[in-house]
């Protein structure tokens, strides 16, 4: 047993030799990082040593869950949403980037490899979103599905939650935005195309490159780029308003793709966008710097010092407004060059707001509404 290193300026070392010979396929991650809430761990000190408790590489594991709520209330004010819902926590996606990944600590996991191994299912969240809006203290906005994790992530084929949280949405006119990057979403165009002929849906999808080497490892079980422009474009032919995001975009991995990818959305029906740049929060900072140096060694220091240059000499900062878009020469390139882009292809739509004003609960009288 040993402590954990409690230093959050701490800088990771290089994967050694003997940690790149172990990889993962098919996972981001290729590490638990610590858990910052429990004081301990174990450790293989040796890889000889013959450890019974050492974790195997082992498939995905559903852990149900009887939620108390599935509505939350979002304090950050730059992520563009009032109130969030995720029935999933922990993503088989394995996005090395993801910033949900710390959330999976408060579970008693790592953000790491148990981010993407053990999948937590709230199996009453249609439920409770149904006991939520039938509260008449709800005063309708718009909430977020999947602001945390995909809500089409691959547990979706089997539990159907987010087709059965969309239906108690259409149900209530309860507006909601969307963000994914599976191809899964289109099993639901149907009841997708109804709420967005009342304005209840707004849908994000990301993309973050067409190089299918660098989308293996960095997301290794999403669907391709191409994949996700068929989502676009099936969505926005069945009359949904559809959006593209970028993000991260990463200097010296994908940064250079953020003119074609904006170009093949506006192509395929997206008529707004949205983009993020790189920040490597609590414990993904170590678990992407590993990743980094075992997938792309030649230029790991590089695009490490590129992400520490647009975060002020480190890989992550904090302060509302600047988190998600950096400082320096390196982000305000990125920044020109989406301002330049979302004007080209007329991805710069005005402000579209959901229609909140149809909001009904089922069975109330017209009067009890207000």
């Amino acid at each position: 047993m040993k402590n954990m290193d409690k230093n959050p300026n701490a800088r990771p070392m290089p994967a050694s030799k003997d940690q790149e010979g172990a990889y993962f396929k098919g996972r981001g991650a290729q590490i638990n990082t610590p858990n910052r809430f429990i004081t301990s761990e174990r450790t293989c000190e040796h890889i000889e040593g013959i450890d019974d408790w050492i974790e195997p590489n082992v498939a995905t594991v559903f852990l149900e869950d009887h939620a108390k709520s599935i509505v939350n209330k979002v304090e950050s004010p730059d992520v563009g949403m009032f109130y969030s819902m995720n029935p999933y926590q922990g993503c088989e996606h394995g996005c090395i980037y993801c910033y949900a990944r710390n959330a999976h600590e408060y579970w008693g996991f790592s953000a790491g490899l148990d981010f993407e191994r053990k999948i937590v299912v709230k199996k009453n969240a249609p439920e409770l979103l149904r006991k939520f809006l039938m509260n008449p203290k709800w005063e309708c906005v718009p909430i977020s599905l999947s602001g945390n994790t995909d809500c089409y992530q691959p547990a979706e084929k089997q539990f159907r939650l987010t087709r059965q949280l969309l239906e108690v949405c259409n149900e209530f006119n309860q507006p909601v935005g969307m963000i994914t990057k599976n191809a899964c979403i289109l099993r639901d165009k149907d009841i997708l195309q109804e709420m967005a002929s009342k304005k209840l849906v707004s849908i994000l999808v990301s993309i973050t490159s067409f190089n299918e080497d660098l989308r293996r490892v960095m997301e290794p079980r999403t669907t391709t780029a191409n994949q996700r422009l068929r989502v676009i474009k099936e969505l926005s032919d069945a009359g949904v308003r559809m959006g593209v995001m970028l993000g991260p975009m990463i200097p010296g991995l994908n940064e250079h793709e953020m003119q074609r990818i904006m170009k093949a959305a506006s192509e395929n029906g997206a008529t707004f966008s949205a983009y993020t740049f790189i920040r490597l929060n609590g414990a993904i900072k170590l678990m992407f710097h590993d990743w980094l140096y075992k997938n792309f060694p030649d230029r790991a220091d590089k695009v490490w010092h590129m992400i520490e240059t647009a975060h002020g000499g480190k890989v992550n900062d904090s302060r509302w407004g600047v988190r998600m878009r950096g400082e320096g020469p390196i982000s305000d390139l990125v920044r020109q060059q989406f301002h330049k882009y979302n004007k080209l292809y007329n991805l710069n739509a005005e402000r579209w707001g959901l229609d909140c004003t149809r909001f009904r609960r089922p069975g109330a009288q017209q009067g009890s509404l207000f």
